[in-house]
C-alpha cells in the first residue's frame, strides 16, 4: 500500500520561511517523479515543483522559482519543500505526489499517488 505523508505545514507571516517533507512508503520511491502542488479555496490545485528521479532535474512555478527549493532523498524515501519569502498568496493545502515517469512532469493526471495535505497559511 502506497503512502505519502507530509509533514512541516503551519502558520508563518508574510515573508518568512517553513519546510514541508513527504514520506513516501510501499513503492520504489527512486522509480517515481516527485511533486508537490496545492490547493488555495475555491482554486484548482495547481503544481508547484516537480523533482526527477535522482534529483538531478526540477520543475518550479513561475510564482516559485527563487523563493521555493525541491529536495529529495532517495536513501530516506523523502522529498521536502523548502519555501522562503512566503506571501499570502501561498496561502494553500500542499500535497505531495507521486508520478511513474522517466521525465519530469508538471500535470497533476500524471500522478498516481497523492499524501492527505499540510495546510500552509501565511499571514499579511
Amino acid at each position: 500500500q502506497v503512502q505519502l505523508v507530509e509533514s512541516g505545514g503551519g502558520l508563518v507571516q508574510a515573508g518568512g520561511s517553513l519546510r514541508l517533507s513527504c514520506a513516501a512508503s510501499g513503492l520504489t520511491f527512486s522509480s517515481y517523479v516527485m511533486g508537490w502542488f496545492r490547493q488555495a479555496p475555491g482554486k484548482e490545485r495547481e503544481s508547484v515543483a516537480v523533482i526527477s528521479r535522482r534529483g538531478r532535474n526540477t520543475y518550479y512555478a513561475d510564482s516559485m522559482k527563487g523563493r521555493f527549493t525541491i529536495s529529495r532523498d532517495n536513501a530516506k524515501n523523502t522529498v521536502s519543500l523548502q519555501m522562503n519569502s512566503l506571501k499570502p498568496e501561498d496561502t494553500a493545502v500542499y500535497y505531495c505526489a507521486a508520478a511513474p515517469r522517466s521525465t519530469v512532469v508538471a500535470d497533476p493526471r500524471f500522478f498516481d499517488y497523492w499524501g492527505q495535505g499540510t495546510q500552509v497559511t501565511v499571514s499579511s
